[in-house]
């Protein structure tokens, strides 16, 4: 059983319930995707299924891709991934998965990657409150003392300035709102991360997971 599907982020919207609540969700559009590989515990040491996904020019895929999709019999596609599974039983190459794996009011986890922030100050990377704005204040918005000094480097982990956003990002706790299997969309009540038009891997949270 598959457990995930991979999903292109379109952007927000708001729903309103029976109760006329308006609920803000996330809308993704989630598959169709073809499974190119089946991976066994026999073969390759562990159980997993590899599946493409996204509309590709053909003349932007290279040889060794365009090999690897022939084989499996499908068209070639933009992005390929493994999806979680509990066991492969069911599962063929050249199945397609599609948004109706999920149902509404189902936990699911998103797995993208975030917005890029550029170059970013210590107080904005890091949420430092800064120090006094006072005129005897000498840092005001600096990220003070870098460590230890007689070891003439920085260590790892010191929280400086640099590189914001542009990670892997897993935002878990979110909720299948509804569910359109004929147009493959998911509406998704929380925070899913990336930009819109960004990659998003769309799995079931288990029990602590």
């Amino acid at each position: 059983m598959v457990n995930g599907i991979l999903a292109k982020k379109l952007g927000m919207t708001q729903v309103f319930t029976e109760t006329g609540m308006l609920i803000p969700v996330t809308v993704l559009e989630a598959g169709p995707c073809l499974v190119t590989q089946v991976k066994t515990a026999d073969k390759d040491g562990y159980e997993g299924v590899q599946v493409a996904f996204g509309d590709v020019k053909e003349k932007h895929v290279n040889k060794p891709a365009k090999g690897h999709f022939a084989k499996a019999g499908v068209a070639p596609k933009r992005y390929l991934r493994e999806l979680p599974v509990d066991g492969i039983d069911d599962v063929k190459v050249g199945q397609e998965i599609k948004a109706d794996i999920f149902s509404a009011g189902e936990p699911v986890k998103a797995t993208g990657i975030s917005k890029g922030k550029g170059f970013a100050g210590a107080m904005k990377r890091w949420n430092f409150s800064g120090a006094e704005m006072s005129h005897g204040s000498m840092l005001h918005r600096k990220p003070a003392s870098g460590g230890a000094t007689d070891a003439a480097r920085t260590f790892k982990g010191v929280r400086r300035p640099g590189h914001m956003g542009s990670a892997k990002v897993t935002q878990r706790g979110l909720t299948v709102f509804a569910v359109d299997a004929d147009r493959n969309l998911l509406l998704v009540t929380g925070s899913v991360p990336g930009s819109n038009g960004g990659l998003v891997l769309v799995a079931r949270q288990q029990v602590g997971g």
